[in-house]
């Protein structure tokens, strides 16, 4: 029997033997215009997860797909990281996050929701959830993806997270355009302050 285990603004998630993720109808948008994008993000997520599975970077298979809103993926048992990652060896770890997300970019995928909420830990890492993911050859796309989860170590793991970072970053060293991502990663984060700094003009 199904079980929802999870339930976000575009998906559900079902737990049977596999996980099922359907993606959910958004009733204020024009029927077909919802029905086309809810397939091709579906097809596009479907062919991330594909691809990855045949580059043998750790993540849960596709078993299947209506190519239109639902998705089976494998069930992948084993710890968050979000959860572990303080008790654990968490510079080796980031080291290894590190490396995989270097895989990944040097096979344009980007993922688009680079949090250790979306990695776990069964013997090796596994990353999971590539709702957002997209292929992409561009330099700023690599580092907005870094700077994202530069974000999300800094909000759910302040007491390491300047740390946890160092690591990727040395295990993304092996990324061939390691030099070019971390220039643009700079400029990505001054981009990023100059906006929080800005304050808009008030008419007095």
């Amino acid at each position: 029997m199904k079980q929802l285990i999870a339930q976000g603004a575009e998906a559900k998630l079902f737990l049977d033997d596999n996980i099922i993720k359907q993606r959910i109808k958004k009733s204020y948008r024009i029927k077909e215009i919802d029905d086309k994008l809810r397939k091709r993000r579906t097809r596009r997520e479907a062919k991330v997860i594909q691809k990855l599975n045949i580059i043998g970077l750790p993540c849960p298979k596709l078993i299947k797909t209506d190519e239109k809103e639902r998705l089976e993926i494998e069930f992948i048992d084993g710890d968050i990281i979000r959860d572990i990652l303080e008790k654990n060896d968490y510079k080796q770890l980031c080291i290894e996050i590190g490396k995989q997300i270097a895989v990944m970019h040097d096979n344009t995928i980007i993922h688009g929701d680079l949090t250790t909420s979306n990695m776990i830990l069964k013997e090796k890492i596994y990353f999971i959830d590539f709702g957002l993911s997209f292929f992409s050859h561009r330099i700023e796309d690599k580092a907005v993806d870094l700077h994202l989860l530069k974000q999300a170590l800094e909000s759910k793991h302040y007491k390491i997270w300047e740390s946890c970072f160092e690591h990727v970053l040395k295990g993304y060293k092996e990324s061939k355009d390691y030099d070019d991502v971390l220039k643009k990663l700079e400029t990505v984060e001054k981009r990023g302050r100059y906006k929080r700094k800005a304050k808009p003009f008030l008419n007095t």
